[in-house]
């Protein structure tokens, strides 16, 4: 079976940091955003993987070369970034199947993938939210079945909020309803919804049916996307705590729960809770919690909380010297 992965936003929400490097290989609890879809996928047995990329897409293909080596894919450019709805129709040529699994590249939710592939009809991934208006609604009756999908609408009849995970039946039904789409007009930003598309094929008399994720994680801004790095590292640790590493580094205390890659130099330093940093990254003399740091980074004499540094990123703090007599105040901050 396989899975239409798009990866192709720029991320803009998350800049500086994607300025270089695409937003689905921002890490989290020691993978990244895109590893963590992939594992999902595949631990349900999905085997075939297409990414459509575009914005610094390179980065995402030597991703995937280096770290899933042995992974079936096919890569698809979007060259004009148009919408979801355009993303996917590209892939028409790239996917023969009945049916496919589609996950939007800024995806991660808790879900039973293997019950969701062997539904006898097609499924999309709802999260009851207080404020529906930014996101694609699914209008349900109460068996969970989709009556109406409309993306971003001004007065929601549902707080039932559409998270990015589908799964396609009718796989050819789908690339015609996209066809019928693109051949309309876009929306006023030029973009063509897959929820348009959809919809065109309820209208047509195809079943679809809702399922509830039980968490959705938001990666796309920097404080959600830090919660969701303690979350999951939350998690990973609970579910596997066999897993959890014996860190040890000079004169070092370790909070768990933490990520620290292969290959950290880290010294004189309280790390954690809640941090991933990435291989080959050299810590000294710091207080680090509540923060991402990417790959091959250098940190110095620096306190920080609730941050993201990205790769390569050197970093260095005021270092002090300090004779203090009794009954001080000092505020450094």
């Amino acid at each position: 079976m396989k899975a239409i992965i798009p990866v192709a936003g720029a991320g803009t929400k998350l800049r500086p940091l994607t300025y270089t490097q695409p937003k689905a290989l921002i890490p989290i609890a020691g993978k990244t955003i895109l590893g963590v879809i992939i594992d999902q996928l595949l631990d349900a047995g999905v085997d075939e993987f297409v990414f459509v990329i575009g914005y610094l897409g390179e980065k995402i293909q030597r991703y995937i070369e280096k770290a899933y080596p042995n992974l079936k894919h096919t890569f698809v450019n979007q060259n004009d970034r148009r919408g979801t709805g355009h993303a996917i129709w590209l892939t028409r040529d790239a996917v023969h199947e009945d049916e496919v699994m589609i996950v939007l590249g800024d995806t991660v939710c808790d879900y039973n993938v293997k019950d969701i592939i062997n539904s006898p009809v097609s499924q999309i991934g709802v999260r009851k939210v207080d404020d529906p208006r930014g996101f694609g609604v699914a209008e349900l009756n109460d068996k969970d079945i989709v009556l109406r999908m409309v993306e971003k609408p001004l007065i929601p009849k549902s707080n039932m909020a559409m998270v990015g995970i589908y799964y396609i039946k009718e796989t050819n039904a789908m690339f015609g309803a996209l066809e019928r789409h693109l051949n309309n007009t876009a929306d006023e930003n030029g973009e063509y919804h897959l929820t348009n598309a959809l919809q065109h094929m309820i209208e047509d008399g195809i079943k679809f049916h809702a399922f509830r994720v039980t968490n959705w994680f938001d990666c796309g801004k920097k404080e959600t996307l830090l919660s969701t790095n303690a979350i999951l590292l939350k998690q990973m640790e609970d579910e596997h705590p066999e897993r959890q590493q014996p860190l040890s580094f000079n004169n070092t205390v370790i909070i768990h729960p933490v990520s620290i890659a292969e290959g950290c130099t880290i010294r004189n330093c309280i790390i954690g809770p809640n941090v991933t940093i990435g291989e080959y990254t050299k810590v000294e003399s710091s207080i680090i919690k509540d923060t991402i740091i990417g790959s091959y980074a250098e940190l110095q004499h620096i306190v920080l909380n609730s941050s993201i540094i990205g790769n390569d990123a050197y970093v260095r703090g005021l270092s002090q010297s300090l004779n203090i007599g009794d009954n001080t105040e000092i505020d450094l901050g």
